[in-house]
């Protein structure tokens, strides 16, 4: 079978089209795009087989989320396009009913709807891609996989608020995100790909790029995470906070931090200002007083940029705090993995994270830190206690096996499948 895959972000859309050969093999990526920096003059969608340099095809100038979904749409419905028999969609977070993956109905739908308020910054774009999609390829199973469903495992003192149990009979507690990317660490540490022996038994995973988070790990199940009830808490992000003082919400909003002279705190604009202010005017780019690019902040950093040089250490010293904790909750790390933009590409934030923690029994080799690019890597050195590893995070695979999952499951319980019209919406 062949399945298309939908991971649609803040500011980015990734699409693949996988084949999954057999029974229990691993999803094999056969087309790979991604829509960047929507809305942003620099935007730029580029296409591209699996494995070779040269794109199918590159635009650039895409405003808007609308364009953008329909720019994407018009490229995985051309002519030369691998056909595929189901849609698997990255949704951030479902709300507090849907807890396992499934198909997606007008129910499911309406519950996605009614999620948005939990992640602003990344729902509302995959709802509306959703909708576009189906309207495109009605005949065609569309599924949804939720970062959430990961995090299930956490105990109840993990996911449980210290607030009023109604609160937490309402579904307010710690959901946890990058749950997909995660999911796909374990697989690969759990199969031949690893290369580094069994499963760590006490793993934390920073899963660091624009959003970051850091997962505790015991035996391949989540314990613990950074993120709770939305994306926005954890460690300090690319344009988020991380972890808030709750008072100081409350402050923002009493002094009406950003609203229109005429707004009244707790009116529309007051809670519009503010939530603004913590998802796309705070972390990283905040600080440096910079575009969330580490790799720009860095390099002002490096040429004396005090804000940079700030916000760096900032955010390396929430990333350690968070690691120093799973290590405490685990009783020591036996592994601690590195993945996302940040933590798979920046060879500095890595090492500025781990320095000075070699009581805890973890070590870089400076090399091998420097040298790493692509794959599952080792860069620990040869007397750390705790491997340390970079694993390329694979949430867009993790959402192909999973479609594939639940479409032989449909096939096998005997239900009616619908009928794949898809050569009648092909363009061209």
């Amino acid at each position: 079978m062949q399945l298309l895959v939908i991971n649609s972000g803040s500011s980015s859309i990734k699409f693949s089209v996988y084949a999954v050969r057999a029974k229990g093999d691993l999803p094999c990526s056969l087309i790979e795009g991604q829509l960047s920096d929507i809305g942003e003059p620099e935007s730029r969608l580029v296409v591209q087989q699996t494995g070779r340099g040269s794109p199918l095809e590159s635009r650039v100038g895409i405003h808007g989320v609308s364009e953008a979904i329909s720019a994407v749409l018009d490229v995985v419905s051309g002519r030369g396009m691998p056909e595929f028999e189901a849609v698997g969609y990255r949704v951030v977070h479902p709300g507090p009913r849907l807890r396992e993956h499934t198909r997606i109905t007008p129910q499911v739908l309406a519950e996605l709807d009614a999620a948005s308020a939990y992640a602003p910054l990344h729902d509302p774009a995959a709802v509306q891609m959703i909708r576009t999609f189906s309207q495109r390829f009605p005949e065609l199973p569309q599924y949804a996989c939720f970062d959430t469903v990961f995090h299930q495992t956490m105990p109840l003192e993990a996911s449980t608020y210290a607030l009023p149990l109604e609160l937490t009979a309402r579904g307010v507690r710690r959901y946890g995100f990058h749950g997909l990317s995660c999911e796909s660490i374990v697989q690969q540490l759990s199969s031949k790909e690893g290369r580094n022996g069994p499963l760590p038994r006490r793993m934390a995973i920073a899963h660091l790029g624009s959003g970051c988070s850091v997962t505790a790990l015991q035996d391949g199940r989540s314990v613990d995470t950074t993120m709770g009830l939305t994306p926005t808490g954890g460690v300090v992000m690319g344009t988020r906070p991380g972890d808030l003082d709750p008072g100081l919400v409350l402050f923002l909003l009493r002094e009406k931090i950003g609203v229109p002279q005429d707004g009244r705190a707790g009116s529309k604009d007051a809670l519009d200002a503010v939530q603004t202010l913590l998802n796309h005017g705070s972390g990283l780019a905040a600080l440096s007083g910079m575009e969330n690019n580490v790799k720009e902040i860095r390099a002002a950093a490096n040429a004396g940029r005090q804000s940079a040089r700030l916000a760096l250490q900032v955010f390396t010293r929430s990333v350690r705090k968070a690691l120093g904790a799973s290590c405490w909750l685990l009783g020591g790390l036996d592994a601690m993995v590195f993945s996302g933009g940040i933590g798979e590409n920046d060879a500095q934030t890595r090492q500025e994270i781990v320095a000075g923690m070699e009581e805890l029994g973890v070590s870089l080799d400076p090399g091998l830190n420097q040298r790493a690019a692509g794959g599952i890597l080792r860069i620990s050195a040869p007397g750390s206690r705790t491997q340390v590893l970079i694993v390329p995070a694979q949430e867009d695979r993790m959402v192909a096996v999973h479609v594939a999952r639940l479409l032989t499951e449909g096939r096998s319980s005997g239900r009616q499948m619908p009928k794949n019209n898809w050569r009648s919406t092909r363009k061209g």
